[in-house]
């Protein structure tokens, strides 16, 4: 029994602006070429197909050719992260029962895609907001009382549904091998600048122990690949997303994850990922790069972070004539450490609510006293909803 764990495609994005679609089609050539040599019994793609709720049309047509290959040779179970809307990714599931399950309803999280010997249970991203009170456990009376606002709260509860389910398919006492997807951040996982917030109550983590009752818990939302220490018997890891969305993955391996099921204990092995172009940071004066420390990356996407004290003159040009596909043009003179202006770097993967409260602090010399902060973080969360509406 082998699955193919991958997750975070990102379908449809940009970095620095440059369209990736061509390197992610790409990608998923070599994700269908590892399905047929593995022979491979089911892929698991774990949330965030898409970038973005409205994803683009080119990035719909992949998706769609791309589960139709890939279920000309094995099974494939497609879950919704934060990034995808539910609904879209979602449309047309009734219909795909087959060898192409796609698992973006609540109701739905508990109803596992029987592959082989193994049981694949698909759970979507879960929003606190969204999914508190259909989660919650219904009392004597028929009532529900709402579950704690938190990714905690309500990641326990659908795992619940699924030991409840898992269990109640044990033959002879035996129960089948027990695989379940999720998109959520689990503590112990390192983050990259690229994943998207998903604070909900100023709390986004998930303990391991949660999983506890799964055989291997194939992972989304973090990009880089690595496995995360769970409960005694269940094996956690994050396959990472296939290709580097940000300057600080630039040193992660990109890989699928091959999971071998047919012992005791779940064996993965790494399968790297093409790599289109290699993204570098380079720093030093403009002599420097322009001369031999920037010849082996003229072909990368680069980070250009010239140190001469006085700006040279036509920066940008003379960067680009260098360094065709440079994304990034910076000028930071080298001086002493006291002189920097100290600025916090800000990322996709920062708190909003915590850059609000900096703002607020830069322009009035004061932090944001509890009831300011009260209102930022409320003010984020009602965007968020907005979003998830739209």
């Amino acid at each position: 029994m082998r699955l193919l764990h991958t997750s975070d495609w990102h379908l449809g994005r940009t970095l620095h602006g440059v369209d990736l679609l061509d390197h992610q089609s790409a990608y998923l050539d070599h994700l269908v070429d590892v399905v047929r040599s593995e022979s491979v019994d089911a892929v698991v793609v774990a949330g965030d197909v898409y970038d973005r709720a409205i994803p683009p049309v080119e990035a719909v047509t992949l998706l769609s050719d791309t589960l139709a290959r890939l279920a000309e040779h094995t099974t494939v179970v497609v879950t919704s992260g934060n990034h995808d809307s539910a609904t879209r990714l979602g449309f047309g599931a009734a219909l795909m029962r087959d060898r192409v399950r796609v698992r973006t309803r609540v109701a739905s999280l508990a109803e596992p895609v029987q592959v082989g010997d193994a049981l694949v249970y698909g759970l979507p991203y879960l929003d606190p907001d969204v999914c508190r009170a259909e989660l919650a456990p219904v009392a004597d009376d028929g009532t529900r009382a709402l579950l704690a606002r938190s990714h905690e709260a309500v990641t326990t509860a659908a795992m619940a549904r699924v030991r409840a389910d898992a269990a109640s398919r044990a033959v002879g006492g035996a129960r089948p091998k027990v695989v379940v997807a999720a998109h959520a951040f689990v503590v112990g996982g390192l983050a990259s600048e690229s994943e998207r917030d998903i604070r909900v109550g100023g709390v986004d983590h998930v303990p391991a122990e949660v999983f506890a009752g799964a055989d291997y818990v194939a992972l989304g939302h973090l990009h880089g690949p690595q496995v995360v220490t769970g409960p005694a018997g269940t094996t956690l890891r994050y396959s990472g997303s296939p290709l580097a969305y940000s300057f600080s993955e630039q040193h992660q391996t990109k890989s699928t994850v091959l999971v071998d099921l047919a012992g005791d204990v779940p064996t993965t092995t790494l399968v790297p990922a093409p790599v289109p172009r290699r993204l570098t940071d380079l720093t030093g004066t403009l002599e420097d790069l322009l001369g031999a420390a920037g010849e082996p990356h003229v072909e990368d996407w680069v980070r250009v972070t010239v140190t001469d004290v006085a700006r040279p003159a036509e920066l940008f040009r003379r960067v680009r004539q260098r360094f065709a596909h440079a994304l990034v043009v910076q000028h930071r003179p080298d001086r002493p450490d006291d002189a920097h202006e100290r600025l916090a770097l800000v990322t996709a993967a920062a708190d909003p609510v915590q850059v609000a409260a900096d703002f607020v602090a830069h322009v009035t010399g004061a932090a944001p006293t509890d009831a300011e902060r009260r209102v930022l973080r409320d003010a984020h969360e009602h965007v968020l909803a907005a979003e998830r509406s739209a």
